[in-house]
């Protein structure tokens, strides 16, 4: 009895072990029904994310986090984001057609997310400092990246939007394009705070003959709803 008692004794450690090295250094095989399961090479990298993108709806721009702008009239037009906002929607009014065959001119304004790359503090320095930086990026995006806009012509403000500290930036880029009635182009940028670490954008461009839309621009600025 004695013996059979050890027998079993060795037995129950020597499965327990067994059990619990193989955990350790390999899986135990599934059972295959069928087809057997396929790998996937190692190698393969996943997708990167793909950039979210809004939309405009009715008559506002939806940012892809549900924050909204309205348009600046039903003039406006839909059209694709090109400033480099996250998530953004924009609108475009033709204020030359085809001042050269083929090509026409006109008003933009986009609406959006600060892009997460932009390093930012909501504090009157980070909000400027954003601002900034959106601004550089709208410049070589909508025109190139040797454009230096209008000496002199920077003006920065602090803004207020239902509550939520931002900054605004005006400018004026100069314009020089044969056979368009146009010297210079105004770049508008506000940066909003959005109370969670991140910040709404708007950025307009607006040809030098419609200085009347600047104005429409800022009151669409303090409509924007900012989601929670």
């Amino acid at each position: 009895m004695v013996l059979v008692l050890a027998a079993l004794a060795a037995t129950g450690l020597s499965v327990g072990w067994v059990w619990t090295k193989a955990e350790a250094v390999a899986p135990v095989p599934l059972p295959t029904v069928g087809k057997p399961m396929e790998t996937v090479n190692p190698s393969a990298k996943p997708t990167k994310t793909p950039t979210p993108f809004g939309k405009v709806l009715g008559t506002e721009m939806v940012a892809s986090n549900n924050d909204t702008m309205p348009i600046m009239s039903s003039a406006w037009g839909n059209t694709y984001e090109r400033t480099g906002l996250w998530g953004g929607a924009a609108i475009w009014l033709t204020v030359h057609s085809n001042y050269v065959k083929g090509r026409s001119w006109g008003n933009y304004v986009a609406f959006g997310q600060l892009p997460p790359e932009i390093a930012y503090t909501n504090t009157p320095a980070g909000l400027k400092e954003a601002a900034s930086q959106v601004g550089g990026r709208a410049l070589v995006n909508l025109y190139d990246k040797d454009t230096q806009v209008i000496k002199g012509s920077v003006v920065h403000k602090p803004i207020t939007v239902n509550g939520h500290p931002g900054h605004e930036i005006v400018a004026k880029v100069p314009v020089k394009v044969a056979k368009l009635p146009e010297t210079f182009s105004t770049i508008m940028i506000a940066v909003v705070d959005r109370g969670d670490g991140t910040a709404a954008v708007s950025v307009a461009d607006l040809a030098g003959s419609t200085p009347a839309w600047q104005n429409v621009w800022r009151y669409k600025v303090t409509q924007m709803k900012l989601s929670k």
